[in-house]
């Protein structure tokens, strides 16, 4: 069976004024359909032009990318927004909630861009909100919430579509550690109940939350595998320094 996600010796080069910063440098991964995969890495490392690329925000300079066997870099720009909003839900740091709708009706939005009647919204917007546990909040405004349940309004807004794919970039970034802890415990719900997650993350602690981790550096994958093995948190540089000694 082919990868949902599969990037074939994906580059994505930046010029920046005289000098070429190569940001994806020659990646090739496969991500399956149900997998609960954190692709990790520091400040400049290529996550969040991988997570661009993934989420068809953006497209490789050179190389393929196939997401559920479609050539992302083959279509026009009416074509990615289709097959983004089909394909993708995504989980911000920023909840990027509209302060003056209700939690219904910013669970709602999405929807109403993709023409699905008013009555059909209500409801599929309110089964999202049950399944994060909101269903008592929904007129609520944002303002009226915490963190973390900002954070799993937008994981609902996310969810309303039915994407096969959640995409989530730094989505604990913002909260402390144990509301961080409840909407990654939310994630590993959504993903055994069949959701194919990719998580973007700087922190090892939340990488290893996942059942796979696929750690960047200098825009190459320097380790991909089991995010219990202990190989999975050593970086190259320091693994470099190590053989050195």
């Amino acid at each position: 069976m082919s990868a949902l996600i599969e990037f074939q010796d994906v580059s994505k080069v930046y010029e920046m004024g005289d000098s070429i910063v190569r940001a994806a440098n020659h990646i090739s991964i496969q991500i399956q359909r149900g997998e609960f995969v954190a692709i990790v890495g520091q400040s400049g490392s290529g996550k969040s032009t991988c997570m661009n690329i993934i989420g068809c925000l953006d497209v490789p300079t050179s190389g393929t990318y196939l997401l559920d066997d479609r050539d992302v870099g083959s279509l026009d720009k009416n074509q990615l927004a289709e097959i983004r909003n089909k394909m993708l839900g995504f989980i911000f740091q920023q909840y990027n909630l509209l302060p003056k709708l209700t939690l219904l009706e910013n669970v709602e939005v999405p929807m109403m861009y993709a023409g699905v009647p008013r009555n059909e919204r209500r409801e599929r917007a309110r089964v999202a909100l049950e399944m994060v546990g909101l269903e008592s909040k929904i007129n609520h405004r944002p303002a009226q919430l915490s963190g973390g349940q900002q954070q799993r309004v937008s994981i609902a807004r996310a969810l309303v579509g039915e994407p096969p794919v959640l995409l989530a970039d730094e989505p604990t970034g913002a909260l402390d550690s144990r509301t961080g802890r409840e909407v990654l415990s939310l994630l590993q719900k959504l993903h055994a109940a069949g959701k194919t997650v990719v998580l973007i993350t700087h922190d090892n602690s939340i990488a290893v939350q996942a059942q796979r981790i696929i750690r960047l550096e200098d825009g190459q994958v320097i380790y991909d595998g089991d995010s219990r093995a202990p190989e999975a948190l050593v970086s190259s540089s320091l693994a470099r320094m190590g053989d050195g000694q």
